[in-house]
């Protein structure tokens, strides 16, 4: 009798999100019914205990930070101390320097914003797997940002924020770019904002011509450096 292959553990409160990690884990070879989803810290620790009160064994795990009955760097550490070798990657859309380092220190082994496209998911998601420890891009830099700074000097945006571009944003432009931000699809974000694919497509042309960039990743490091993002 074939063994059944260990499960992976997606926790995020966001069911698009969930559906969607699922499709970029099946592009890695996870097999639907391997997937274990949960929204909550509560539903997570009810699948992961076992009957005998242990943890049950898994491929791999991954976390969102912003959980409503909780905080995911908590689950983090919680995951850590007890299945020391699991691998953990964080994906989630905050980028705040206290969210960066407290899952870093509480065990995570990589960290990818959600915003960043499936494939690049699925390249963290591979190399989680084989040992190593991917770093999104615009962490790795607020990282490095961080050792480089002079002990007690407080962190400073990349450049000084633009007034002037918080003024040219409408607010239906920032609700989009805070959707964006959370790793939606153009068409995701019309089906959430009840508008047409063709209308999100005209205002994220408009973003990127108002920010003075060409692309999903470049309009988002540029709204966290000047603090669009709600």
């Amino acid at each position: 009798m074939a063994v059944a292959p260990l499960p992976v553990l997606l926790v995020d409160d966001d069911p698009d999100m969930l559906a969607r990690l699922g499709e970029v884990l099946g592009s890695v070879g996870v097999a639907r019914e391997q997937l274990c989803k949960a929204g909550s810290l509560a539903e997570c620790h009810q699948w992961v205990t076992a009957p005998d009160g242990g943890l049950q064994p898994m491929v791999m795990a991954l976390i969102d930070l912003g959980l409503p009955d909780g905080n995911g760097i908590d689950l983090i550490g919680w995951l850590r101390a007890r299945i020391p070798e699991l691998p953990i990657l964080v994906v989630s859309a905050w980028s705040t320097e206290e969210m960066i380092l407290g899952a870093l220190r509480a065990g995570a082994n990589g960290y990818v914003l959600k915003e960043r496209d499936d494939l690049e998911i699925a390249l963290s998601v591979r190399n989680v797997l084989k040992g190593g420890a991917p770093i999104d891009p615009f962490i790795a830099r607020r990282i490095l940002d961080l050792v480089g700074r002079p002990a007690g000097r407080p962190a400073s945006p990349l450049q000084p924020p633009d007034p002037a571009l918080r003024e040219a944003l409408t607010e239906r432009e920032r609700q989009i770019l805070d959707h964006v931000a959370e790793g939606m699809s153009n068409r995701e974000i019309a089906e959430c904002l009840h508008l047409s694919r063709w209308t999100i497509d005209t205002h994220i042309r408009h973003i990127y011509d108002k920010l003075a960039v060409s692309s999903r990743t470049q309009a988002l490091r540029r709204a966290r450096e000047h603090g669009l993002l709600r």
